[in-house]
């Protein structure tokens, strides 16, 4: 799930995570109102020649909890129809797995892209730059990207922007404050020392302390990606996206804590087969229904725990009271800042060929207006500062405080580090967790698939 900018450039936050830095808005001059009826609209409209856009994105039906979030593009792609009638929009959505690593990969390379897409940015956004698959949006959308501000960053390369966000947060530990109850734990941990103990009582109270969809690869990832957060450096971190450079010791650090953690054995039965969103014993599913009591997930996983209720306001409502939240916890020693947080986001890019429509579109999915609509419908983080307060959700506002207090907020290593080198680091957290590779290896596989980049 997931972002960014120049590949590996890192994001500040100064204030809220939903504000996501300050912005100029601007208001784009509009003498009329969208939709106006007016003569020369009617003699426009009807003298335009059809176009159809093709609109991918993740937002799919099912047990992953974006159901509103697809009603809501869906209307979202009605009205923009309504007032441009020569446009048809054919929707596909697709699993995030699916699309993130298959659909949008080979659609790129095969030349028959859909025209709107989902774009994660940083360093996956620079390799698509540079192969040519990208609308450059720079000129064409330069008000929207002064109004949406810092935000748009990760979906910038070189100085030129090639997509635009919607929703940008940060990760942590989601948790059932039932089951912490029921285990004797009191407070949220603030520590690894702190979140050992807890799952020592939460193992003594026969509850399962952690679910991680390790099957899917990136969730069991994260957990080295904090610990690589708390080791290295800023300046390392930042740089390495750029320049490869996997050398400094704190990278081998990153991997040492994570062995030392799966040595206490923190994590579901079955960890290395679980999957992370889909079905009732993926990490989502063991969380939502209390069969384990935490989990390592960004912003969104609040609307995935839904997505396993009857669906009622009550049964929502009843998650939303047991459901807690806190920050990664700090390790001991490392250069890096205790309070840095690692995040990411989701935005939309065009295709380079796609129809001039497809920017307008883009435009309109991201506008003032449709932010708040998605945060008041799906839960969204919306990146327009205007949009802010429409996020509701107190779990959520949490989110955007510890955003807000970090000291800057990391884009996801494999998004920032780009395919080649984030599938390899990848993998190699994998094998941690499989027991079948080390520390040490996972930068080796780095370093030799950097040569590659």
């Amino acid at each position: 799930m997931a972002n960014m900018r120049r590949a590996g450039a890192v994001m500040a936050f100064a204030t809220s995570a939903a504000l996501l830095l300050a912005a100029c808005s601007s208001d784009g001059g509009d003498t009329e109102p969208e939709g106006s009826d007016s003569p020369d609209t009617e003699e426009t409209e009807e003298s335009m020649e059809p176009v159809t856009l093709t609109w991918w994105h993740n937002a799919t039906a099912g047990d992953n909890g974006q159901n509103d979030l697809g009603d809501y593009w869906q209307s979202v792609a009605d009205a923009f129809t309504a007032e441009n009638p020569h446009v048809t929009i054919e929707i596909e959505q697709i699993q995030n797995e699916d699309l993130q690593r298959t659909r949008i990969p080979l659609a790129l390379q095969s030349g028959d892209a859909p025209d709107l897409f989902q774009a994660w940015g940083g360093g996956e956004l620079a390799t698509q730059v540079q192969s040519g698959y990208l609308m450059d949006l720079t000129d064409v959308l330069a008000d929207d990207i002064s109004r949406l501000g810092g935000g748009v960053a990760p979906w910038q390369y070189e100085g030129s922007t090639y997509g635009l966000p919607f929703q940008f947060g940060v990760e942590g530990i989601w948790y059932r404050e039932s089951l912490f109850e029921e285990a004797g734990i009191t407070e949220e941990p603030s520590t690894m020392a702190e979140l050992n103990d807890a799952v020592a009582a939460l193992k003594d109270a026969g509850i399962e302390p952690i679910a991680v969809g390790a099957a899917d690869g990136w969730p069991a990832a994260h957990w080295w990606y904090n610990f690589a957060l708390r080791s290295c450096p800023q300046d390392v971190i930042s740089t390495a996206g750029t320049t490869f450079d996997f050398s400094d010791q704190c990278w081998v650090d990153a991997g040492e804590q994570l062995e030392e953690l799966i040595g206490t054995e923190p994590f579901n039965s079955g960890y290395i087969s679980t999957v992370a969103q889909t079905g009732a014993t993926s990490s989502a599913g063991l969380v939502a229904t209390g069969e384990a009591a935490m989990e390592l997930m960004g912003h969104w996983n609040v609307f995935v725990y839904e997505g396993f209720t009857d669906g009622t306001d009550e049964g929502i409502q009843a998650l939303h009271d047991d459901l807690g939240w806190f920050p990664m916890p700090a390790t001991e020693g490392g250069a890096g800042d205790p309070t840095a947080a690692l995040g990411g986001g989701d935005g939309f890019a065009c295709y380079v060929d796609a129809p001039p429509e497809c920017a307008e579109f883009l435009a309109f999915i991201v506008s003032d207006e449709n932010q708040a609509g998605a945060a008041e419908a799906a839960g969204i983080l919306p990146v327009a500062p205007a949009a802010a307060d429409s996020v509701t959700n107190p779990v959520l506002v949490e989110l955007s405080q510890v955003a807000g207090n970090a000291a800057y907020v990391q884009l996801w290593l494999d998004t920032s580090f780009g395919t080649n080198v984030g599938g390899a680091m990848n993998d190699g957290i994998v094998n941690i967790f499989a027991g079948t590779g080390n520390a040490q290896d996972v930068v080796d596989l780095m370093t030799a698939a950097a040569l590659t980049q």
